[in-house]
């Protein structure tokens, strides 16, 4: 994000306990969510976020770079996680679950659908070529730990971890259509059906199934993100 300190705000300070840059953000977000991108103005937003128009220039260069915040917020944590699972000595199939579960949690969570943003026509301009190359880094680690869970390699490994990169994206639709979706009791349902998708058999879900929520609560923990963020 592209924040900058300064400008104030149109009301005065932030009740929301965010900084303004947050706040232009989350407007954005249950708009674009709302009424679509091409149909939300900076006005709307600013007016929204109770901000003055200057205000949201000062932190955004435009409609455009708010948008490729929102969603690199969207992938970005998915794909830390997914580097913190691939330093664990688990076997591949929990942190195949861990991965799974915890990257719905993460496009089910929050007010907005923000994982609808994926589907906007307008993210396939090359001003959103940072998330298109984040979402392919993200898609690799789970070929890659498709392979390790010995379903073939190459492109029958790319193609199975496409498979179930598609399912666990699939709660993008899911929550559009259900609002009150269960995310959680979601989760772990698509992350079972990983484990199917890789042949896990299945006398050997339950125990995998144990292994990967314990693994996805310690790789999540305060302690863990702080770790992570330290890293060179």
């Amino acid at each position: 994000m592209a924040s900058r300190p300064g400008r104030p705000r149109a009301g005065g300070p932030s009740t929301s306990g965010r900084g303004t840059g947050e706040d232009i953000l989350a407007a954005a977000a249950v708009l674009f969510c709302e009424v679509g991108y091409s149909s939300t103005s900076t006005y709307a937003v600013a007016e929204r976020a109770g901000v003055r128009q200057a205000s949201l220039y000062h932190h955004f260069a435009g409609k455009h770079e708010i948008l490729r915040a929102l969603l690199l917020s969207t992938v970005r944590p998915s794909l830390e996680l997914a580097e913190r699972l691939a330093a664990s000595a688990e076997p591949a199939p929990a942190r195949l679950w861990a991965l799974c579960a915890g990257d719905v949690r993460l496009l089910g969570g929050g007010p907005a659908n923000l994982g609808a943003l994926y589907l906007f026509p307008e993210v396939d301009d090359e001003k959103f070529a940072d998330f298109h190359e984040l979402h392919r880094a993200l898609r690799d680690r789970y070929a890659d730990l498709v392979a390790r869970c010995g379903t073939g390699s190459g492109s029958e490994a790319a193609e199975t971890g496409q498979l179930v990169l598609s399912l666990v994206e699939g709660v993008i639709l899911r929550r559009r259509e259900e609002p009150g979706l269960d995310v959680e009791a979601l989760a772990e349902r698509i992350a079972d059906g990983a484990l199917a998708l890789v042949g896990l058999p299945q006398d050997a879900v339950a125990t995998t199934r144990a292994a990967g929520a314990a693994l996805l609560c310690a790789a999540t923990s305060p302690a863990a993100a702080e770790g992570a963020s330290t890293q060179p």
